[in-house]
């Protein structure tokens, strides 16, 4: 009869537990992946290489003048005088100091021209999740991607209960 009792109390147990995960479902995915397989992330991809390509060839072509800049005036230098020298050396200082700005604006509208094409997609991406999660009944959503979290949580959430417990407001 003990044994019995004990075999019940077991079961309940087992079955009250699997209830339990059966109203919490949780699922996964690979965020970087799926995104990565969008036909969006493709032509983005693209349009960001030839925007690339502009810039360096723009920077080449700005480079190459210089270099024949400096290379004439290293010629000319001994035929010059000591005043016209400094005056195109401080010129080409100057060109070199706007390369280098266009380097470094060249690569933050890089930066800012793919934030602007991504996000949409992520959007997309994001959008498609939420929405088969909801088709499917799963509260919790994992990001199984490297280093990633949690993107979907429609389940009960602890934190007023747990500062309640604890005293904060």
């Amino acid at each position: 009869m003990k044994l019995f009792k004990n075999l019940f109390i077991i079961g309940a147990l087992f079955l009250g537990m699997a209830a339990v995960q059966a109203q919490s479902k949780v699922a996964h995915i690979n965020t970087e992946e799926l995104v990565s397989a969008m036909p969006e992330t493709k032509k983005m991809q693209e349009d960001l290489k030839k925007l690339a390509q502009e810039y360096d060839t723009e920077y080449k072509n700005q480079a190459t003048e210089l270099e024949a800049k400096l290379k004439k005036y290293d010629a000319e230098a001994a035929t010059q005088t000591d005043a016209e020298n400094q005056k195109r050396y401080a010129e080409v200082q100057e060109l070199q100091r706007k390369i280098q700005l266009y380097a470094q604006s060249a690569q933050q509208e890089l930066q800012k021209k793919e934030f602007d094409l991504y996000k949409p997609i992520a959007e997309k991406a994001q959008k498609a999740i939420n929405d088969v999660a909801a088709e499917k009944a799963i509260q919790y959503v994992f990001d199984s991607s490297p280093g990633k979290g949690l993107i979907v949580y429609t389940g009960d959430d602890l934190m007023g209960a747990v500062k309640a417990k604890l005293g904060i407001k």
